[in-house]
């Protein structure tokens, strides 16, 4: 693997929504890599409540303080879009043991896929080690505040896509 694609390094995930976690995660890597790709996925089969291209969005607004952070959205295998991006370095989060054995076997099926690409396991800092975006969707779509648990814009975004959807 070059050094120069060892610089690149991709964070993908369907944030639905981006959380203080992921937030939290990008703080803390950006430093290490030349440039941070954060892939957005389409993820259909997951039945995002939120749209790919707000999802986008809202990721940039919560992540414009990094000069050397990217987002993008993806609507294909994560193997060609790290390959699109030149990326050298595939950024998981891990917030518990029960992460562990899903993201084993997603690396393990990367590795496979694109042999050149090295995962990076990094886990959030200890308050946000709870935070879920299933768990910030749920909360949100049942009326409780979740200020807590992710920026401002996203807790507005998840306001008016419940209201849209009660009318």
């Amino acid at each position: 693997m070059s050094v120069a694609r060892n610089r690149i390094a991709v964070y993908p995930g369907t944030f639905d929504p981006i959380t203080s976690g992921h937030v939290d995660l990008v703080d803390r890597a950006a430093p290490l890599f030349e440039r941070l790709i954060v892939g957005v996925a389409a993820s259909p089969g997951k039945g995002p409540a939120l749209p790919l291209a707000l999802r986008v969005e809202l990721a940039r607004e919560a992540l414009a303080h990094h000069e050397n952070v990217e987002v993008r959205g993806f609507d294909s295998l994560l193997a060609h879009f790290v390959k699109e991006v030149g990326g050298g370095v595939l950024l998981r989060g891990l917030r518990a043991v029960s992460d562990f054995e899903y993201e084993f076997q997603l690396a393990s099926m990367n590795r496979h896929l694109i042999p050149e690409v090295e995962t990076l396991f990094l886990t959030p800092a200890e308050q946000y080690g709870f935070i879920s975006s299933s768990l910030v969707r749920e909360i949100s779509r049942l009326g409780g505040d979740v200020t807590d648990f992710v920026p401002p814009a996203v807790a507005r975004a998840l306001q008016a896509e419940w209201q849209r959807s009660r009318e």
